[in-house]
């Protein structure tokens, strides 16, 4: 008996090009709420979808739409901004090639380890230094968060180094203040470094004619800059330090040498 023709493939045995899902379907597997898909095609990031009638059937290309818009939220990307990245995919970029780049520019430069602990233990670390206003100004500076009684410390290396200068005798809101002075400092460093880059490096690249090859080495690029600005920063600090350190002892062996007595004999 002749098989009878089944129509297109647009179940699950179909081949993966041929696969179709409802909006329901297409939700469980992206994993995300009906609600959420629709409010994805409002804002532009999704396509509509075929229309069988009122049956609206989406893609494995909706599916591999969304799965990069999960990746990139989970990044810190905004709606906005991956509207863009998805752009330059629609204008025939390789998606991997965009999202290439992405990552060796947004990839933390950060390797710190947060820490947490209750407000109890905080205040330990500190005997008689932490209070309202101290806790306030650590929130304001991004060292610390609070949820109910837990504290998190943004780094570990951090919180080690301000326990060690308190213990020290440099009060805490002394090293607060001193933190606040810094972080104006490094945002300077890094607008230097930024500036610089985009406009001898990134500045010249025609945008409107960037092909693949031509993204794949502006990444490779950017990657390979990455630590030159570590080694520049960390290099640069040393410097100084040793500098200022040095001008520090000479003043305190200069006191040393006109307060100690000597051991000649009274002339008189």
């Amino acid at each position: 008996m002749p098989a009878q023709d089944a129509g297109p493939e647009t179940g699950p045995e179909a081949g993966p090009e041929a696969r179709e899902f409802r909006i329901s379907e297409l939700a469980q597997e992206a994993g995300v709420p009906v609600r959420t898909l629709r409010y994805y095609q409002e804002r532009k990031l999704l396509p509509p979808p075929r229309r069988e009638g009122r049956i609206g059937l989406y893609s494995e290309e909706h599916l591999a739409r969304l799965r990069v818009i999960g990746n990139l939220l989970e990044r810190g990307h905004t709606l906005e901004g991956i509207r863009e990245l998805l752009s330059a995919w629609e204008q025939g970029h390789d998606v991997a090639a965009v999202l290439g780049l992405e990552k060796a520019v947004t990839t933390p430069w950060s390797t710190e380890v947060p820490v947490t602990m209750s407000l109890s233990e905080l205040a330990a670390l500190f005997p008689g230094e932490v209070d309202p206003e101290r806790v306030e100004q650590a929130i304001s500076l991004g060292h610390i968060s609070i949820d109910g009684d837990q504290v998190t410390h943004w780094s570990r290396r951090q919180l080690d180094a301000t326990v060690t200068l308190v213990r020290a005798g440099v009060p805490l809101s002394e090293v607060l203040e001193t933190s606040r002075r810094l972080q104006r400092s490094v945002d300077d460093l890094a607008d230097m470094f930024v500036e610089m880059i985009m406009k001898h490096v990134v500045g010249p690249i025609n945008t409107t004619t960037l092909g693949d090859h031509e993204l794949a080495d502006l990444t490779a690029t950017l990657a390979q800059l990455r630590p030159g600005a570590e080694v520049a920063v960390d290099a640069g600090f040393a410097r100084a330090m040793d500098r200022r350190v040095r001008q520090e002892i000479d003043r305190v062996f200069g006191r040393l040498a006109a307060t100690t007595p000597t051991d000649d004999p009274d002339p008189t």
